[in-house]
């Protein structure tokens, strides 16, 4: 085997030293100031960073992929760098072979492989591909550059690009085993083709949240115009929505065809509640803050809407009830959540990620918001479905969330009638500290710490009333806890198979 090694690294050398000769045989020329410029410029990343500054300057997509391009460089540049440079001391190229025109005054003194310059310059490329496939394929060739930049200036042979370009990539690649990428842009459902066909809104009941969202756009005005023919309501202060929808179709002399929202994930419930004691199919148009519920159905804006709901276009999305003490005739009451709802200190966690997610991206932010939120967490003592349980929070989705096995962040589907029950052990010894260990190794789900199971149904007994928490918003207190799916209503989406949305965009892709 030894001796296989030894003929194979003498046939790279072999191939090392017949690539330097040649770059060093090419005329010498303004192409060598410029390379030389462009390889000092990538020195300690500056180039890289530079370039991820003016990408996280708008918000979305670039700036996820300028934040995971600099995680990509600081852990690349630590490998080869800081590990592998170590293990595998390597003679750089003689300054001797080259023009003096192309030599660099200031040449590195360290192990020549891997090339830390490649690394970094792969890895920022791979993660930006990973994020955004079009910002990529114009930083690609610039990377490139810099990646044979190296053997052309003589500070590396053409193996260490190559092993530090394959090194990089492998870095940024494994970025996503703890910070995942959504590769679809909707959640999987079935379709319903019974719905009716609201031609300009026609027959529907719109419910508009106007303080939902951006403070300074009332989107009413707007409904109104792209559906014409609809019934456009705004919330009142002081009055439930459930009511006031209510006493809108009492009124109508004739039945209405569909209700719809315009607002938050909090309306879009209310609403739904509405649509599953009427047997109404529901129309969402998307005008909150974070959107999560039509994010997962596929609706980004009106446009669709107004497409979907002409063209009597839907999907079956399940509804997930929450039962608080339902063996209490007293107390009895129950809550419909489209998304999710948790115990203990998951509320807290959610709210710090959404409040840093704009800024750090979606990944960083929860990783810190963990750290914060468990240091100030207090266990809660429950039993779920017989069982005992100490918990730092507990997690209840309404249907199956991805990725398995570690932090949940999207639907892969709306209608298996299953609830994604998460938790987070608190009877372990050093709980806390594993669980962020695991986090930033992607090995939450083979920690002990935590725990997952889908079922049809989830009972949950408390010592003392606990606060609840259904699609971000505290919904009241109690001690004994029922969970379950209600049959799914049909919800408005357009159908991208069909060939008369062919030219539609969606703006807001998470890709």
């Amino acid at each position: 085997m030894s001796r296989w090694l030894r003929r194979k690294f003498r046939t790279v050398g072999r191939s090392d030293r017949a690539i330097s000769g040649a770059v060093a045989r090419l005329p010498v020329g303004g192409v060598d100031t410029g390379l030389k410029m462009l390889t000092r410029s990538a020195d300690h990343s500056v180039l890289w960073f530079l370039v991820a500054a003016v990408l996280a300057v708008r918000s979305g997509v670039t700036r996820r992929a300028a934040l995971r391009g600099v995680v990509s460089i600081t852990g690349a540049s630590f490998t080869a760098n800081t590990v592998l440079k170590q293990l595998f001391p390597r003679r750089r190229p003689a300054a001797e072979l080259l023009p003096e025109e192309r030599r660099l005054i200031r040449r590195p003194t360290s192990s020549s492989f891997p090339s830390g310059h490649a690394a970094s310059a792969a890895a920022f490329t791979t993660a930006l591909a990973l994020e955004s496939p079009r910002t990529a394929m114009v930083v690609a060739p610039i990377a490139a550059t810099v990646a044979y930049s190296r053997v052309h200036v003589g500070v590396h042979w053409a193996s260490d690009v190559v092993a530090g370009a394959a090194v990089g990539a492998a870095v940024a690649g494994a970025t996503r085993r703890w910070w995942p990428i959504r590769e679809s842009d909707e959640a999987l459902a079935r379709t319903i083709r019974e719905v009716p066909c609201l031609v300009e809104g026609k027959g529907l009941v719109v419910m508009v949240n106007p303080v939902s969202g951006d403070p300074n756009y009332d989107p009413t005005d707007d409904v109104a115009a792209a559906l014409p023919a609809a019934t456009v309501l705004r919330t009142e202060a002081g009055r439930d929505v459930v009511e006031q929808l209510e006493a809108e179709l009492a009124a109508r002399p004739e039945r209405a065809a569909a209700v719809g929202v315009a607002g938050g994930d909090g309306t879009v419930g209310a609403v739904a509640t509405v649509a599953l004691l009427h047997d109404l199919p529901l129309v969402v148009i998307p005008t909150g803050t974070l959107n999560h519920f039509a994010r997962d159905i596929g609706v980004y804006d009106l446009r669709e809407v107004v497409d979907a709901t002409g063209a009597g276009e839907a999907v079956a999305v399940d509804v997930a009830t929450v039962e608080l003490d339902p063996d209490d005739p007293a107390l009895a009451r129950s809550h419909h959540l489209l998304n999710t709802a948790s115990l203990g200190s998951y509320p807290d966690l959610v709210r710090l990620r959404e409040k840093w997610q704009p800024r750090w991206g979606k990944w960083p932010a929860f990783a810190a918001a963990l750290v914060v939120t468990l240091r100030r967490a207090e266990p809660v003592r429950l039993e779920m479905d017989g069982r005992a349980h100490s918990v730092w929070f507990l997690f209840v989705g309404n249907g199956p969330y991805q990725p398995r096995g570690a932090v949940p962040a999207w639907r892969s589907r709306l209608d298996s009638a299953l609830l994604d029950v998460r938790w987070l052990r608190a009877d372990v010894r050093l709980s806390r500290l594993r669980a962020v260990c695991a986090l930033l190794l992607a090995a939450f789900g083979h920690s002990r710490v935590y725990g997952e199971s889908m079922v049809r149904e989830l009972n949950v007994r408390l010592p003392a009333p606990q606060a609840v928490a259904c699609d971000g918003e505290v919904v009241g207190e109690a001690s004994r806890l029922r969970f379950s799916v209600s049959p799914a209503i049909p919800v408005y989406r357009r159908d991208e198979d069909n060939p008369r949305w062919s030219d539609r965009e969606r703006p807001h892709q998470p890709r």
